[in-house]
């Protein structure tokens, strides 16, 4: 593959798909999104499983895709793997012939298949398996072999569906290893990983979409769209509040404070880049930055919400209340338990959420 990379566009009108994107040789881009968003669509766009109505697919200087052409390459030919949550291995075959299935289907030897077989599964850690047949390989031993059977083709781009989703937990962090290093070890090779885990993202993933009803919401390096998420999904799965609203002032005097007009209601924060009055901005801030109260709380300048708890729920040691206040639906704020049983939090109770404008960022979105 030539430095282009992977560039797709797609629209298919019965799915509810319009979109385009672009990966860059040697780039792991990560699609999230909720179930239902078009992430599977845009997988079988790229894999030629299905055809847009209109669009394209390109890969280094091959085109696999393109209907005003009515080039529609069959997936056996497009130099691309699938790894997906299902590792799909031939029952009837052993470990060693389902990683050499795939270059002996190229027309390779028996003998050189084999040894591309022994030399992935040696990569991932496999060998042991290479004469056990699949059914008795546990899930985990069972994907890194699906991953040397992707590997053992060359391909020039690696579509990872869900690779870790129906692991254990105490597997997939081995598994994720393991990924990055295969993915960082071929400095040309593209891959886009579909997950719903923001862990699998922030681990593997140099830049991150987020995908809603078929269309591109989000998108940027993972730590920027990590730390200043600009859609809900994204602040969601970032584990931050984010209230959205209109740039109304930018203050200059000490921090660089700005405030963000949500409705009725005035959010004050520090600036993040340029933030223009009249202008679409957000306001983030973590849940462990919010305090409750029963009370109207005063003293230092805060952000004050009045909120209606209707979720409460623990998160490994620490509280998660999550309310509704009326210009911010959702919002949440992360307690200790002996806190909770402090303020007597109960379900439908009203009190305040207060977050100091320190802790608060606002930028333009």
């Amino acid at each position: 593959m030539d430095s282009d990379g992977l560039s797709v566009s797609a629209r298919i009108p019965a799915r509810d798909l319009d979109i385009h994107l672009e990966v860059a040789p040697g780039e792991v881009l990560a699609v999230l999104g909720p179930n239902g968003a078009g992430k599977s669509s845009l997988l079988q766009v790229i894999a030629g499983l299905i055809t847009p109505d209109k669009g394209h697919v390109r890969l280094g200087s091959r085109t696999l895709t393109d209907t005003t052409k009515g080039i529609a390459l069959p997936p056996h030919r497009r130099g691309v793997s699938l790894l997906a949550q299902d590792p799909l291995l031939f029952p009837h075959l052993t470990v060693r012939d389902n990683v050499a299935f795939g270059p002996r289907s190229r027309g390779t030897t028996h003998r050189a298949a084999r040894t591309i077989a022994d030399n992935w599964l040696k990569a991932v850690d496999a060998t042991e398996f290479a004469d056990r047949p699949p059914a008795t390989l546990s899930g985990g031993q069972a994907q890194r072999v699906a991953l040397a059977r992707a590997l053992a083709v060359d391909p020039d781009l690696l579509l990872l569906d869900e690779p870790m989703s129906a692991l254990d937990v105490d597997v997939a962090p081995a598994m994720r290893t393991l990924l990055r290093a295969v993915l960082r070890d071929e400095p040309t090779r593209c891959a886009v990983l579909v997950t719903h885990d923001i862990i699998d993202a922030i681990t593997l993933a140099d830049r991150l979409v987020i995908v809603e009803a078929g269309r591109i919401v989000e998108e940027g390096p993972v730590a920027e769209v990590m730390s200043h998420p600009r859609n809900p999904f994204a602040a969601r799965i970032a584990g931050l509040n984010l209230l959205r609203g209109t740039a109304s002032k930018q203050l200059t005097e000490g921090p660089t404070l700005g405030t963000v007009q949500v409705d009725d209601f005035a959010v004050d924060g520090c600036v993040i880049g340029e933030l223009r009055p009249e202008s679409p901005a957000a306001a983030v801030f973590s849940p462990a930055a919010v305090s409750v109260f029963r009370t109207t709380p005063g003293g230092s300048p805060r952000n004050v919400f009045t909120v209606d708890i209707t979720e409460i729920t623990d998160r490994g040691g620490i509280v998660r209340v999550r309310g509704d206040a009326p210009q911010a639906p959702g919002l949440c704020a992360d307690l200790t338990p002996a806190a909770v049983a402090q303020l007597q939090l109960t379900l439908g109770a009203q009190v305040y959420f207060a977050v100091k404008a320190t802790e608060v960022r606002v930028y333009a979105c």
